[in-house]
């Protein structure tokens, strides 16, 4: 039988839609400003641009080198992805499939790590860097990036795995199936759900971080695109046509990415919630 509509669903409808578009704002200033000139932003940030300034765009693409900056955002965003499924979903199946006090003590490490905040390990880290030689590399802020990734994608698989009824794999090596052959052909695919989450969740943080990058790349070469437009925000100088329009440039691809995979997120993660 369907629901009647009452007035208590159509005020939490119309409360739902201020909040939506509370939230809209802010991509409302920066798409906006990003078409006007300096002084017309200085002006009325808010009023629609007299003259859409679409050379905005052109100039930024330009003076930051953009495609050099978006490779190096993907190449660092992509290997650092691969390498955190790669190393999360086989440690959270071992722990689950042996489990026992060395798998329990590692498993809870792991997750006690997720509430160490970054700025508590950031001064060791680069001198821990500069040791080994991994800083102003791309190589090594992916290394960095496997560490920071991993605790949270680990949590999240660790409870994914329990639902994969273990029958399924004994069978497999029955059959003849090695323990590798088990993971690869057997376990892998059936983690496709949450492995969609962990790749979206990381891939949102990973392209826009700016604290990392900006402590382990020197090289204005390796500048990621959140570096690559910081420099448009210096002390002195706030060049906000240019800085808005890099923005933009910044997080289309990322919004993208999102929207066309954002129905995985709460799929996998309500299906590793339940055991």
């Amino acid at each position: 039988m369907d629901e009647k509509y009452t007035t208590k669903t159509l005020l939490i409808e119309l409360f739902a839609i201020c909040l939506g578009i509370l939230f809209l704002i802010p991509f409302y200033f920066v798409i906006v400003n990003s078409l006007k000139g300096f002084s017309e932003i200085l002006l009325d940030a808010a009023a629609w641009p007299r003259e859409l300034m679409f050379s905005n765009y052109a100039e930024v693409w330009e003076i930051l080198n953009f495609p050099r900056a978006f490779l190096n955002s993907l190449i660092i965003t992509v290997f650092s992805i691969i390498g955190i499924v790669l190393i999360s979903s086989m440690a959270a199946w071992k722990m689950v499939r042996t489990p026992g006090k060395i798998s329990s003590i590692l498993f809870i490490l792991f997750v006690s790590a997720m509430v160490i905040p970054f700025q508590a390990v950031m001064i060791p880290l680069v001198k821990l860097g500069g040791i080994l030689g991994v800083m102003n590399s791309i190589p090594g802020i992916i290394m960095m990036y496997f560490g920071f990734g991993v605790s949270l994608s680990l949590f999240l698989y660790h409870g994914f795995v329990k639902t994969i009824p273990l029958e399924i794999e004994e069978s497999a090596k029955v059959d003849g199936c090695t323990q590798f052959g088990v993971f690869w052909r057997i376990v892998f695919p059936l983690l496709k759900p949450i492995t969609v989450t962990v790749v979206i969740l990381n891939t949102l943080w990973i392209w826009n971080d700016y604290l990392l990058p900006l402590l382990v790349l020197q090289d204005a070469s390796l500048r990621t695109i959140p570096l690559a437009t910081s420099s448009f925000f210096a002390q002195y100088t706030k060049q906000w046509d240019m800085g808005l329009a890099g923005l933009v440039l910044g997080i289309t691809p990322i919004i993208i990415f999102f929207l066309f995979l954002q129905k995985h997120i709460i799929k996998g993660i309500a299906a590793g919630s339940i055991k």
